[in-house]
């Protein structure tokens, strides 16, 4: 009787979530990977979305500002238009780098504002406080429309409800969250500042959701 050969065992998939803090032209990213009880850092990057080339495109409604106003909804287009493609570009990048070692992204997590919907442009414009909130979410919309690019689901938090909400849906109470995410730095060294902390702990609720 011929004996059948064995297949070799598959290799259990592992799943990875982005987790992305966004600043006026840049943003911090850093992928978090393994079990969502033990997640550990498996990529810290910097992603740029402003073009050098391209004058006041890390504040576009700031460039904006005392323009007419259809110079000044082109220079915001344009800018929208050049973040979003950078954003493309650095997600494909990141999610290339993590499946060559062997992680699948399921999701990503992004910090908010207030999340409150903004007003039309002239409105925008016509208020300096608006105009730096506007800043903030053209860059968040540009991330949130290369993770939909990807086909990722993102996890949106409020930055000030962040610990509250993770305290939550991870069952951890917040002062042990607080050390859990002090402690995930370690694995990749420095520099683990605010900013990587807080995309880390939000990447862990998008690993967690899925």
């Amino acid at each position: 009787m011929k004996r059948q050969r064995k297949s070799p065992p598959v290799a259990a998939t592992k799943y990875a979530a982005l987790g992305l803090r966004a600043h006026s032209g840049w943003v911090a990213l850093v992928a978090l990977g393994g079990r969502p009880g033990s997640p550990v850092v498996i990529d810290r990057r910097r992603i740029e979305l402003a073009d050098p080339e391209i004058p006041g495109s890390k504040q576009p409604y700031h460039a904006a500002e005392g323009l007419a106003f259809k110079e000044a909804e082109e220079t915001v287009e344009r800018c929208a238009g050049t973040a979003k493609r950078l954003a493309r570009r650095a997600f494909r990048a990141v999610i290339a780098d993590l499946r060559k070692g062997g992680y699948e992204v399921v999701g990503c997590g992004l910090l908010l504002a207030s999340g409150r919907p903004l007003p039309a442009l002239a409105s925008i414009l016509a208020s300096h406080a608006l105009i730096h909130t506007a800043d903030g979410e053209l860059f968040r919309d540009a991330l949130t429309h290369a993770a939909e690019q990807h086909g990722l689901p993102v996890t949106r938090v409020r930055e000030k409800e962040l610990f509250a909400r993770a305290a939550a849906d991870l069952r951890i109470p917040a002062d042990e969250l607080r050390r859990g995410v002090n402690e995930l730095g370690r694995s990749i060294g420095p520099p683990w500042t605010q900013d990587q902390k807080l995309a880390a702990l939000v990447g862990w609720l998008a690993l967690a959701a899925q």
